[in-house]
């Protein structure tokens, strides 16, 4: 008879727990579904918006010691990125700078828009950019952010001869050939060299850094072509070739054209705390008007920067460079400079730089100094 109570008990319980849950079970599906949501919004607002807006910069202050003579500093640049992922294929990019703290009427600095081009993956191995970007030539035109290098200063070769910073609007095409090998190729606006005395009258090509229009309103009766192949298949190893033409520096305005042509090879090796860099830039500048581009008609200028990483915060370099503006005239505006200095990282994207510079011109002392900076990316 115990036995037969405890079963109808039994029974009897099971009968009132199906019932509740069978009473219930909306409720906890609903509860259910209300605790995926919650975790649906969590993991959305750790991830980010699907396609969000972002934001990041760098700068970087100067101080040039010149033996007590022009002692300068100089908050040299302060940049802002702003980008936008439209889709999983369609982005933005842009970089806007001030240049030397304050701009304006009569002040020093200039407020330029660097980059701004949309870029979209055509297939997964080839994206297009069209819009106003970075040329893809040399080391430090595309990647210069204070603390991706050694000194305070940019380096003369890739300053007066590239010349970097340089932007040009039109486009590009990007793309994968190979593991480890890639190119670019791109159809942009160009420079205008044309140089005009006090009448308005074209006298001949002035300096190409100085050449850059940097998309203002600028002239554009002839184009330019950029090329560059790229090999890193080897870790720590970056090969490139970039060449340039533009059919005429003078955009039309001289009664000749005036065609220019710039190669470029670069080196980059990195192992543990060991790094070399290397570079070659030439231009070759044609023209039928023998007075119109003088020594100019050959520009070039090399270096060669080998630097150790002794750890994580502190690094070594020495760069040996020439370079020459007037090559095609003589040796006399031949310069040559030696550097040394210390990089001390305050965190990955921090720096602290100090450097002492020696310069000669066709041979003789014209310069040596100090300089001090700070950098910083985000």
């Amino acid at each position: 008879m115990k036995k037969l109570a405890v079963l109808g008990t039994a029974i009897a319980l099971s009968n009132m727990t199906y019932a509740a849950d069978a009473a219930t079970q909306a409720q906890i599906d609903e509860l259910k579904a209300q605790i995926a949501a919650l975790a649906d919004t969590v993991d959305a607002q750790a991830e980010g918006p699907a396609n969000p807006v972002y934001i990041g910069g760098y700068g970087e202050m100067h101080l040039n010691l010149n033996q007590g003579k022009d002692n300068e500093i100089d908050y040299h640049r302060f940049v802002l990125f702003f980008g936008k992922e439209f889709t999983d294929k369609v982005r933005f990019f842009s970089e806007l700078e001030l240049e030397h703290s304050l701009a304006g009427d009569g002040k020093p600095g200039e407020v330029e828009l660097e980059q701004a081009y949309v870029e979209v993956d055509v297939t997964e191995n080839t994206q297009v950019k069209t819009g106003l970007f970075l040329l893809p030539v040399g080391i430090l035109n595309e990647t210069h952010e204070p603390e991706t290098f050694y000194g305070v200063e940019r380096n003369n070769v890739e300053k007066r001869i590239i010349p970097t910073t340089w932007w040009e609007g039109g486009v590009m095409v990007s793309g994968k050939i190979a593991d480890g090998l890639s190119y670019d190729v791109a159809m942009h606006s160009g420079l205008n060299a044309a140089e005009y005395d006090e009448n308005g009258l074209l006298t001949g090509v002035e300096s190409l850094r100085s050449s850059r229009q940097k998309v203002a309103e600028a002239t554009a009766n002839k184009a330019a072509y950029t090329a560059r192949l790229k090999y890193t298949a080897v870790p720590g190893l970056e090969l490139a070739v970039s060449g340039q033409y533009q059919d005429d520096i003078l955009q039309g305005a001289g009664d000749d054209e005036i065609g220019a042509a710039l190669l470029e090879a670069h080196a980059i090796y990195q192992t543990g705390g060991f790094g070399l860099r290397a570079l070659y830039a030439q231009w070759n500048i044609d023209s039928d008007v023998e007075d119109a581009v003088a020594g100019a008609s050959k520009q070039n200028g090399y270096y060669i920067e080998p630097s150790y990483r002794i750890n994580e915060q502190v690094g070594v370099f020495y760069r040996n460079s020439m370079w020459d503006t007037a090559a095609g005239d003589s040796d006399d505006s031949e310069k040559t400079q030696n550097d040394i200095g210390v990089n001390y990282w305050l965190a990955d994207t921090a720096v602290l730089k100090a450097d002492y510079f020696r310069q000669e011109t066709a041979g003789e002392l014209s310069a040596t100094g100090y300089n001090l900076g700070v950098g910083f990316s985000f």
